[in-house]
């Protein structure tokens, strides 16, 4: 698990504090996140606004010992979905559908997700493009009204969502990357955009560096940030370290979430990335999804970190 408690002042304050089996209930007021309570208080929540949950990393076809049905864990996970009083406005997932871009996969993740009943949003990870035909089979599935290699955006409940694509033309060990054109439709999605919007931007891999020796990071992802400066409240979600790491810098939050199928160390602390193997027990605390709550006036945003319940 990673842990960050900058200390930032008063538009940067961010006490994050995460336990294996729990997570923090975040809310966003005047662009600065405030932490409202524990999981297990997230019932408490105010139930005006929409919320939606991010889920990442479902490595569908996956079967090795760190967790050899990964699968039965998407299930699990889509099972709390199915048991939420109030069901979310929608999905956001943050890549990595399938593990080798497989038909069979993409075709078990569908069945599954369909369960939900729930709108799915999705960019690719990049072991969602490594069919023959580069990406094909995604786009295929998931690429409809979107540009390029599956970038896009769209607007609900005032806020502008937009999800971009950073896994293509990825070098083993290397950062992910946005390209130029890429970079032109962002800047033109958001050049008529007010200030006040609230911007929520997903991709695969974290757009700020976590971990350069390992690839965690968007080689342009500056760029992107730079664009995001004027407005007051901007979140990026992503996925693929299959940790929790949540930080405030300026008027962003950054937020990674972790998988659905298994664990991966934390930064530094192994050789190399790469799915890690730890007790049966402890497993399911180690894998999870994250609800977003987002409220109407004041209060734009609030995050809660929820692992899969043992």
């Amino acid at each position: 698990m990673s842990k960050d408690h900058p200390d930032l002042g008063r538009r940067h304050a961010l006490e994050c504090m995460i336990w294996a089996g729990t997570g923090v209930l975040w809310t966003v007021s005047g662009g600065v996140p405030h932490s409202v309570g524990l999981i297990g208080d997230a019932s408490a929540a105010p139930s005006s606004g929409f919320t939606f949950l991010q889920m990442s990393d479902s490595h569908i076809g996956f079967d090795k010992a760190a967790n050899p049905d990964a699968l039965g864990t998407l299930r699990e996970a889509v099972g709390i979905v199915k048991a939420m009083p109030v069901k979310p406005s929608f999905i956001i997932h943050t890549g990595d559908i399938t593990h080798l871009s497989k038909p069979t996969e993409f075709d078990n993740a569908d069945q599954v997700f369909g369960e939900t009943g729930v709108k799915i949003h999705y960019v690719p990870g990049e072991h969602d493009i490594i069919d023959e035909d580069q990406g094909k089979a995604y786009l295929d599935r998931y690429g409809k009204g979107t540009q390029g290699a599956g970038w896009y955006s769209f607007d609900d409940h005032g806020v502008h969502f937009i999800g971009l694509v950073n896994v293509v033309d990825l070098k083993s060990g290397g950062l992910g990357n946005l390209g130029a054109e890429q970079l032109a439709w962002l800047q033109a999605d958001l050049r008529d955009r007010s200030s006040e919007t609230p911007i929520v931007v997903f991709a695969h891999i974290p757009l700020q560096t976590v971990y350069r020796e390992w690839g965690w990071g968007t080689d342009d992802g500056m760029r992107v940030l730079e664009m995001l400066k004027r407005f007051g409240s901007v979140t990026v979600l992503n996925g693929h370290i299959h940790q929790l790491l949540q930080k405030v810098e300026g008027n962003v939050t950054f937020h990674t979430a972790m998988s659905t199928a298994f664990p991966q160390p934390a930064p530094g602390a192994a050789p190399s990335p790469g799915p890690m193997r730890v007790p049966a027990e402890q497993l399911r605390s180690m894998l999870g999804l994250t609800s977003i709550n987002v409220v109407q006036g004041g209060k734009p945003l609030a995050f809660i970190d929820k692992t899969l319940a043992s």
